[in-house]
This record gives structure tokens, C-alpha cells and sequence, in this order.
């Protein structure tokens, strides 16, 4: 992995054993567990209540059944280490040494998101012609919500691959996706993306206000 070989080159095997370290730092309380896990399923299910208040229906629900969600979730928290050793791990306290934590979470998930961008067009992608302004500015959400509950497991990676995984997992509960959709760089989407645009960014704009006080990550790139 690039972030394990650049902290090797750099800092030498010390720095990454304690960077590889973190992806088993588990003993940080059962709430973050909570959080991690439910967070996006919570949000995912106001976005349908609104949805109905707002229309007076309910918004498509996802068919896969909760038991296989949750077994994927198990299976893929492993598989988010090959992002999260360089997007939190790496990355994110580098970053915030000279932006600071709230908006090298903001950074970041542009970047992030960036990253993604090959599968909107990509046959098959669960993104393929979606609205990619829409998913940039959600997952720039998500990244600081992501950068918080990081910070406040002390750096964690085993809790933030763990909201990553449910977030693949469990968005979908209520899909924002339009089907069909051919619109890549416009601002067409359904009401429930917007919604869940919406919610995110309220939930964001907690975290950044709590981080405001945090310049830096520095301790937990060591």
C-alpha cells in the first residue's frame, strides 16, 4: 500500500507498525460501535419519514434483506483497510498539520471523492450516470463525520473502516439513486438524495463545529 511504503520510507518501521496498529484499536467503548454502524441506517430512515410528510409517500425501500447487510458489513470492514490506511491514517493527519482537522476532513473528501469518479461512467457501478456534484458533496460529509468519530477514538482506523463499511452496506436501506440516470455532471437526482444531502451536511456541520478546536492530528500520524 502507497501510505504504508511512503511512512516507511519517511519515518522508517516504527512509524508504520504504530500506523498499522490502529486498525486494531478496538477497546473504545461500545457507543462509537453504536455510531458507526447505525449513523447511516438512522439518517437513511428520517430521509423517508420526511419523504413522507413532505409528498405523502414513501420513498423505494431496498430489498436486500438486514441479516445480509450486516454480514457484509463483516466481511468488508476488512476490505476498507486498503482505503482507510491511506485516507484517515495517512492522509488526514498530514493534512491537518497544515490545514487544520475541519477542513483537512472537507480537503480530503473532495479528494475522496474525486477518486470515485471513474465508476459513474463505469457499466455495472451502482454510479453509473448518477449526479457526481450530489455525491461529491455528500461524501465530503461523510469524510468529516468520518475525520470526527476518528478523532474521537483516538484514532481508530478499526471504527472509521467500520462506518465505511456500513455506509456501502446499509445506504441503500432508502436508495438515492435515480434509475436509469445519464446525467454525470448535472444536479439531476431523486428527492431522497437531496434529502440525504441535507442531513448529512446538519450532521457535518456539528462535527465541524466540535473540531473547530482541533488544529491538528500530528500525535496520531506517530
Amino acid at each position: 500500500m502507497t501510505a504504508v511504503a511512503l511512512t516507511a520510507r519517511t519515518e522508517g518501521r516504527p512509524a508504520v507498525n504504530a500506523l498499522l496498529s490502529r486498525i486494531l484499536r478496538w477497546d473504545v467503548g461500545v457507543r462509537w460501535y453504536v455510531f458507526a454502524i447505525g449513523y447511516i441506517p438512522a439518517l437513511k430512515l428520517l430521509v423517508a419519514v420526511v419523504h413522507r410528510v413532505a409528498t405523502g409517500q414513501w420513498p423505494r425501500f431496498g430489498q436486500d434483506p438486514v441479516y445480509l447487510m450486516l454480514a457484509a458489513i463483516i466481511i468488508s470492514t476488512w476490505v476498507q483497510a486498503g482505503e482507510e490506511i491511506g485516507w484517515r491514517g495517512y492522509a488526514l493527519p498530514r493534512l491537518s498539520e497544515r490545514f487544520g482537522l475541519p477542513m483537512s476532513s472537507i480537503v480530503l473528501g473532495m479528494i475522496w471523492a474525486a477518486w470515485h469518479l471513474p465508476l459513474f461512467f463505469f457499466p455495472g457501478s451502482s454510479t453509473l450516470g448518477q449526479s457526481f456534484p450530489l455525491y461529491l458533496l455528500q461524501v465530503t460529509a461523510i469524510s468529516v463525520t468520518i475525520a470526527w468519530l476518528y478523532w474521537r477514538t483516538g484514532g481508530s482506523l478499526l471504527l472509521v473502516m467500520l462506518f465505511h463499511a456500513a455506509v456501502n452496506n446499509l445506504k441503500d436501506i432508502v436508495p438515492s439513486a435515480v434509475p436509469a440516470a445519464a446525467g454525470v455532471f448535472n444536479f439531476s437526482a431523486s428527492l431522497v438524495g437531496w434529502l440525504t444531502l441535507a442531513f448529512l451536511w446538519v450532521g457535518a456541520t456539528f462535527f465541524l463545529v466540535q473540531m473547530s478546536g482541533t488544529a491538528r492530528l500530528n500525535s496520531l500520524s506517530k
